[in-house]
């Protein structure tokens, strides 16, 4: 098509086979997970029907409804961003509604007919895939095999409440914990680095949320503490702290490369052990504050003694 439709906050841009979002920058006004978004390109088979609906304030919502497990954004959302943060959506003048619906119609000529509804669904007989409700039928939408939209690129890392995490954008995440913040079960579990390979999923609690967090899960299936300050294998929110465009894009990076089929690890120079490529610095600090926990008696004389020999080895 070619096409280009301009929305308060973003354009749509009507390809051949996909449909390309593009999110204004600059503004104050535009939500911050969309100026961190930038650009997203969403092919045909992603969606599962397309809506428009009236808006708030004369405005009329065009939404590309996308179908389950085609985004690893939203997948890694599960539901919990605000309606004005939903970067499927498009909001436009009412004015504009007649100019609306000719694309609502023109995007929906191009979908998939087996996108939509799944085959035996209860209760959707007969329906059509672009009539699907606003919010979707979860039970009626037939799920994507695989992501279909591409992840936010790597490298990414924030600051949370208890330390900072990172990811390589490939093979693995780093968890580095803050002495001010973090729990003395994680400081005597030390920094954590997991390799993709051995995650199975990601969780993500919202920032804005009461007690939001970030944690991994792994592959082993093994007993994880129930409170995520006490999990090693995750990062908790706080106030200011993993706000949801940085903490959103960051999952879904991560979950993306727990599924992709064709990762590849990370390279490793020959003869050059893992410990060898720690950073001396970083090794210090995580002694300095691990005397200060002894000092403070979260830490036992054995514990301190133990994890002390166990940082040493790393240099």
């Amino acid at each position: 098509m070619g096409d280009v439709l301009a929305g308060i906050h973003a354009t749509w841009e009507f390809e051949s086979d996909a449909l390309v979002i593009r999110f204004e920058r600059g503004n104050r006004n535009t939500p911050k997970l969309f100026s961190a978004l930038r650009e997203r390109r969403v092919p045909h088979e992603a969606l599962a029907s397309v809506t428009l609906t009236p808006g708030k304030r004369g405005t009329v919502v065009l939404h590309a409804v996308p179908r389950p497990g085609a985004d690893p954004l939203m997948e890694a959302a599960a539901g919990q961003l605000k309606e004005a943060c939903d970067p499927y959506r498009l909001v436009l003048p009412a004015d504009r509604e007649t100019l609306a619906e000719y694309y609502r119609d023109e995007l929906r000529a191009l979908l998939p007919a087996d996108a939509g509804i799944a085959e035996g669904a209860e209760g959707v007989e007969g329906a059509d895939a672009g009539d699907i409700g606003e919010a979707g039928d979860a039970m009626a939408v037939r799920p994507a095999d695989g992501f279909l939209v591409a992840a936010p690129a790597g490298p990414l890392s924030f600051k949370t409440y208890d330390g900072r995490a990172s990811f390589d954008g490939m093979s693995e995440v780093a968890f580095r914990w803050s002495w001010t913040g973090a729990s003395s079960e994680k400081w005597k579990a030390g920094d954590q680095t997991f390799s993709v390979r051995e995650l199975s999923g990601v969780e993500w609690r919202s920032p804005e949320i009461l007690d939001g967090y970030l944690r991994l899960v792994p592959r082993d299936g093994g007993a994880r503490p129930a409170q995520p300050d006490r999990d090693p294998a995750s990062v908790v929110f706080g106030l200011g702290y993993g706000p949801v465009h940085e903490s959103l894009p960051f999952a879904a990076a991560v979950l993306a490369a727990i599924r992709g089929k064709d990762r590849v690890p990370v390279a490793v120079a020959a003869g050059v052990p893992e410990a060898a490529r720690r950073d001396p610095g970083a090794v210090a600090e995580r002694i300095r504050h691990l005397g200060d926990l002894h000092r403070a008696g979260l830490v036992t004389d054995e514990e301190f003694s133990a994890k002390k020999a166990e940082l040493l080895a790393e240099l």
